[in-house]
């Protein structure tokens, strides 16, 4: 019976070697009997003439040639954006806005606020959390917050807290400054990976101004026998 189209005969496949296996075992060597000799005459290394070879014309390698790469393109202006959607305030590619102002606010609401250039925000009431992402030289002053205040990958970034504000994250940020209210100076500060953070505390008068305190940056870390553990302190206390 004939193979299928495309289907490979394994027993004809397998019978010329072993054909060619079965007539090596029955003769021998002399099964080598019937292959043409090769003469001297054939034979390059006693007949100098058959090495002999045109030669080869040179032919220069082109440099490689480059394009001159173009400007990149600038990324699309995005439009600005300030809604509320579901219970999160967004607040997108605002830029040189001063006037921006949330109200009608509730304590479960939160503020997103991305990618906003050289622009200041009010926030009236109290709500639950903001967070600054991508921002420079933005300002932000609100009344109060329940959960606390976020800033990360910002530049040079300010905040004002008119209330309560229990504490703030600043993570990956160049140039922050925090204002605190008479009543949030137990306010807790954790930063991360950022520079040139002050927090603002107001004075003990009514004069309305404020005493500025750098954040550390620097920290050293060594193991403490007593407590058996390491710990950090900061540059300022090494001094």
């Amino acid at each position: 019976m004939d193979p299928q189209p495309g289907v490979l005969d394994l027993s004809r496949a397998d019978a010329a070697p072993k054909a060619l296996f079965a007539e090596i075992n029955s003769k021998g060597l002399g099964i080598t009997g019937g292959l043409k000799k090769v003469t001297n005459d054939m034979k390059t290394h006693k007949n100098p003439d058959l090495r002999q070879h045109a030669p080869v014309p040179f032919k220069a390698k082109q440099p490689p040639t480059f394009k001159p790469m173009g400007k990149p393109k600038a990324a699309p202006k995005m439009p600005p954006k300030l809604v509320l959607e579901g219970k999160k305030w967004i607040v997108e590619y605002q830029e040189n806005q001063n006037n921006l102002v949330i109200d009608n606010t509730e304590m479960k609401q939160t503020i997103y606020i991305y990618k906003c250039t050289k622009s200041a925000l009010i926030v009236k009431g109290k709500i639950n959390s903001i967070v600054l992402d991508s921002c420079k030289k933005m300002g932000v002053a609100f009344e109060s917050v329940v959960s606390g205040v976020e800033i990360i990958n910002s530049d040079s970034i300010q905040v004002q807290a008119q209330g309560t504000m229990p504490n703030v994250s600043i993570d990956k940020t160049d140039g922050c400054l925090v204002y605190l209210s008479k009543e949030c100076l137990d306010c807790q500060i954790v930063s991360a990976k950022s520079s040139e953070m002050n927090v603002a505390r107001p004075k003990g008068d009514d004069s309305g101004d404020f005493d500025e305190y750098p954040i550390s940056e620097q920290f050293r870390t060594f193991w403490d026998e007593k407590k058996k553990t390491f710990v950090s302190e900061s540059a300022e206390q090494m001094g």
